[in-house]
């Protein structure tokens, strides 16, 4: 450790920020430079390769955890003993610990998971969706992390994306009103606060990363890391408008798009992240790269290496997310510096904004959990605020054949119910992916309650529920014994590529198992999806009652606060409902707007009619 806190300006936290981050800077070699750029993975992290090569961050992927369902606490043990092999190199840089807590801290076994943020998009209530950020947070300081990926402020402009549950709405607006998720995260800045500054409120907040810069969910087809096709005003319209909003709330990292505009790569496009975000937008905190970002800036992944560094370095990445080749990042960026290809300002630039994210969060004061907070990890008070999320997010897309005989509520104190549906008791289906794992799982994957699990507890004392995943031969010859069913049906969870979908149809017979069923008894149908998909005119026809519930997450009572009555709907579509695949792209902004139902959509009780 370098000086005392006399001599070291850095190292005293009642000296201005800009202050200190000079006074590091200029202590700082080339090595340290570098490592400061560098966040790597944990799998290949240990406290003598954070030491040595001086990491600036560590993350870890989704489904990457210490060990299988393991405590918020053992996480904190992990990332605390990261920290304290950077706190013992010379100039005892923390590092910033990154997760993807993108409905809630989702990695972390027993966190509350919240719906995701298509769903969130149905409530347009930006009060909630800080509340939403600010629960995050607590989850997030309590397993050790200190940088939240989140919000994906994506314009979902085709649902054919993989993605397209990250994105709150295909409406700009909709989606400015909803970035209120970063003052949630990293508290609210004071009215004089600097527009384009990092902020941070204190040790119950983490620091949000505003992504992908720019332009993700409006890619042609639909196609995940694909090229989105559009004159700069539409961008500035459509895609921009969001990150204006975050950087008013004080974002203190952006991450830049896998994907391209008009055949540009994002990561390689000096124009939009260094002359418009930083320059004309103002943005002082720092670009962070996607997962192995740079290896995709060449054909074949990964070849030519080198040249990725520099031209991502150059157009204006920070920090690069190797996440595993960092030996090969710090030797190609070193010598690009040496050989002038990569500035020593350049460099400068970068480690200086990532510093100052760094002081702004009071990581060189507060390095370490604070342990306090692991009671708040799927605490009651959380899991409420999920489940009042739940609530607000569902859109009742049909209700009875007319408005005049509605079907909904349902009667909690008949006979007998049927419950049935690949999704209606798994926990893993009903919140999707980035849930424990990248791509999602199925099953209890984690602590809370499932939509079977929630009908059980609202019904009727005397009220008996069958539930059979896949209706029996037996069930369906004698349909005549249940007052009605549920019949819950959806995706099963992806992530990303793995998501994107030209056909959009209901998974595992999804169709099927409703018609079977809707046409012999009165049916409600819930929907799990991450995006609207093919109604065929026999379900909207049979079924006496539709809902979409999104991907609603570990709190399945907020569904059925709702289907029994005791709240209203209030979801409105955050995206057009099409009629059909060939009609997409489908926005309310286009010239020839026919959808199934509208951007907008969606039935309450009180009026029958559209909320």
């Amino acid at each position: 450790m370098e000086g005392s806190n006399e001599t070291c300006v850095y190292k005293n936290k009642d000296a201005p920020v800009e202050a200190r981050v000079k006074d590091l800077l200029s202590r700082m070699t080339l090595p340290e430079k570098i490592g400061q750029m560098t966040q790597i993975e944990r799998v290949v992290t240990t406290p003598p390769v954070i030491t040595d090569n001086f990491i600036g961050s560590v993350l870890n992927g989704g489904g990457s955890w210490p060990f299988e369902d393991a405590k918020t606490s053992d996480w904190a043990d992990m990332i605390d003993g990261y920290q304290n092999a950077a706190l013992a190199s010379r100039l005892g840089i923390p590092i910033i610990y990154g997760i993807d807590a993108v409905h809630g801290n989702n990695n972390v076994y027993g966190a509350t998971i919240f719906p995701h943020n298509i769903g969130l998009g149905a409530t347009r209530d930006a009060d909630l969706i800080r509340r939403i950020g600010a629960a995050t947070a607590l989850e997030v300081r309590a397993c050790g992390a200190h940088w939240a990926f989140a919000p994906c402020v994506a314009a979902l402009r085709d649902p054919r994306w993989g993605r397209s549950y990250e994105s709150y709405s295909e409406d700009p607006d909709i989606i400015c009103e909803l970035s209120s998720l970063v003052s949630g995260l990293q508290g609210e800045p004071p009215k004089e606060h600097p527009n384009g500054y990092p902020f941070l409120a204190g040790r119950n907040n983490v620091v949000a990363c505003a992504k992908h810069f720019v332009g993700d969910g409006g890619t042609d087809k639909g196609i995940n890391e694909g090229n989105t096709i559009v004159s700069y005003e539409e961008l500035e319209k459509i895609h921009l408008a969001p990150y204006l909003n975050c950087l008013a709330q004080g974002v203190s990292t952006v991450m830049a798009s896998y994907s391209s505009w008009n055949g540009n790569k994002l990561h390689s496009d000096y124009f939009l992240l260094t002359e418009l975000l930083k320059q004309k937008l103002g943005f002082k905190g720092f670009v962070i790269s996607d997962w192995e970002a740079l290896e995709r800036l060449s054909e074949p992944f990964g070849s030519n290496y080198r040249n990725c560094v520099k031209i991502s370095v150059n157009a204006g990445v920070d920090m690069v997310m190797v996440p595993f080749k960092y030996e090969q990042f710090i030797k190609d960026l070193t010598d690009l510096v040496e050989s002038g290809e990569v500035t020593m300002s350049r460099i400068d630039d970068a480690v200086e904004r990532i510093l100052r994210v760094k002081f702004v969060a009071g990581l060189f004061e507060h390095p370490l959990t604070d342990r306090s907070l692991l009671g708040t990890v799927g605490c009651k008070e959380h899991r409420e605020l999920a489940r009042e999320s739940v609530r607000k997010s569902l859109v009742l897309l049909k209700n009875g054949t007319n408005s005049a005989k509605p079907f909904l509520p349902l009667d909690r104190n008949v006979k007998r119910i049927l419950v049935t549906g690949t999704h209606a008791d798994d926990l893993g289906y009903q919140c999707g992916g980035w849930t424990k794992a990248w791509f999602g799982l199925s099953g209890r994957i984690t602590i809370g309650t499932t939509l079977l699990d929630a009908i059980k507890e609202a019904v009727g004392d005397k009220t008996e529920v069958i539930y059979e995943k896949t209706p029996s031969e037996e069930t369906l010859a004698s349909l005549q014994r249940f007052s009605y069913a549920i019949v819950v049906v959806g995706e099963t969870p992806y992530a990303e590529t793995l998501g994107d979908n030209s056909e959009l149809t209901i998974p595992l017979n999804g169709n099927d198992i409703v018609t079977a069923l809707a046409e012999k008894i009165p049916t409600l149908v819930v929907l799990f999806s991450g995006r609207p998909l093919v109604l065929e005119p026999l379900v909207l026809e049979k079924a006496e009652a539709l809902v979409a519930a999104w991907l609603p997450g570990t709190e399945g009572q907020g569904m059925t606060d709702v289907i029994f009555g005791d709240y209203d709907f209030e979801g409105k579509l955050p995206v057009s409902w099409f009629k059909r695949v060939d009609q997409l792209p489908l926005t309310a902004d286009a010239n020839s707007y026919d959808p199934l139902f509208p951007l907008g959509f969606g039935l309450n009780y009180n009026s029958g009619e559209n909320v």
